[in-house]
């Protein structure tokens, strides 16, 4: 379908075509990921210069099970089978440099496949398993007000995911934010600075990490903002390791995040048409370039609604990515009746909301 109907690929949604009445029954949405690492200078991917593949999954709407702690007040891990339906989309609204995110899935597609001899590099590693779960470790649940009770909440822990990783068609993804509290650096506890008992945290922690490493279907995934915090043992053990420099989204990058906020309020009906029938779709910022270039080419409608929204996020330099997704609501709370608006009239609000929030936050 994708190949007989379109003549480019950008990042989003794909309409189901009304005529196939199969697609309309059993399939909820179809979804273009990932095209930015084959696009360079902001062109347009044409669809001879690569072949789709396609994945296909249902998602579960179990929700997150949880692992109570020995005292009953907090859990120590949420666990989801995967794809969960609360991550549904979550991926597509992250946006980093070009490159980044496939830069990250080869790290886990190689993590993978070189756990394994032999195996052909062209398979998709991660089909061989017939389920996935994600385990997001509590950290904080770990610490016990007992002495030396700590470390064997963390064996206790890792007990329960070396349970899941035994079933062998089982793909376990265990997630440790802000692992520096588990993996505190052991120096400062032996000056003194920190409590003794996390030499003990740690020492779990890796004794446990290296009893996992047998097993080639977990992948252990942690994060840190204070990077020097962490023991230098526990940073040697990561195969790797990634720094992500987040500074202000870029114009392309802010672009994009308010691009998607405004597809969700007309999906949802806040925003309407002033011409009415279908509702208009935003351009994506590699697609707007293009049609600057050759307005005639585009929709005048869809193509003025894209310039307003492209100088909103002109006037958004120095926002984060939390604020820029608030600019949406902030201006809809501007207007008088919340009820339906005409899309140009908002757009017309949300520059003015940008630059009412940059001054704000330039005090």
């Amino acid at each position: 379908m994708l190949e007989t109907r379109s003549l480019s690929y950008v990042d989003g949604p794909v309409s189901i075509p009304a005529d196939n009445h199969f697609l309309l029954k059993h399939v909820k949405r179809i979804q273009i990921c990932d095209t930015d690492e084959w696009i360079e200078n902001h062109k347009v991917l044409l669809f001879w210069q690569v072949k789709p593949v396609v994945h296909v999954f249902q998602l579960s709407e179990d929700g997150p099970g949880e692992e109570p702690s020995e005292d009953d007040t907090l859990s120590s891990f949420n666990e989801w089978a995967l794809p969960a339906k609360e991550f549904d989309g979550l991926w597509e609204s992250l946006l980093y440099e070009v490159g980044l995110k496939q830069r990250l899935l080869r790290y886990a597609a190689s993590t993978l496949l070189f756990t394994e001899r032999g195996v052909d590099p062209c398979l998709v590693s991660w089909n061989r398993y017939s389920m996935c779960q994600l385990v997001e470790v509590n950290a904080h649940s770990l610490f016990s007000k007992w002495f030396s009770e700590s470390g064997k909440l963390v064996a206790n822990l890792f007990q329960k995911i070396q349970e899941m990783v035994e079933e062998e068609s089982n793909l376990v993804f265990v997630l440790i934010d802000e692992v520096e509290s588990l993996a505190a650096a052991r120096q400062a506890a032996i000056s003194g600075s920190e409590p003794s008992d996390s030499i003990r945290v740690v020492n779990a922690l890796l004794t446990q990490m290296d009893k996992l490493k047998a097993w080639p279907n977990v992948i252990i995934l942690t994060t840190s903002n204070i990077t020097t915090a962490i023991d230098i043992a526990f940073v040697d053990r990561a195969d790797i390791k990634a720094y992500v420099g987040l500074g202000p989204p870029t114009l392309q990058a802010r672009y994009e995040i308010l691009r998607s906020c405004i597809q969700e309020l007309f999906r949802v009906g806040i925003l309407a048409s002033p011409q009415g029938g279908d509702l208009p779709s935003i351009l994506s910022y590699s697609t707007l370039k293009e049609k600057l270039h050759c307005p005639e080419a585009a929709e005048p409608h869809t193509l003025h609604l894209s310039e307003l929204l492209h100088q909103g996020a002109e006037q958004c330099e120095g926002l984060s990515g939390r604020s820029l997704r608030k600019l949406p609501f902030l201006a809809h709370a501007s207007f008088p009746n919340p009820s339906c608006y005409d899309a140009t009239s908002f757009m017309h609000t949300l520059v003015h909301t940008a630059r009412r929030e940059l001054l704000e936050s330039r005090g």
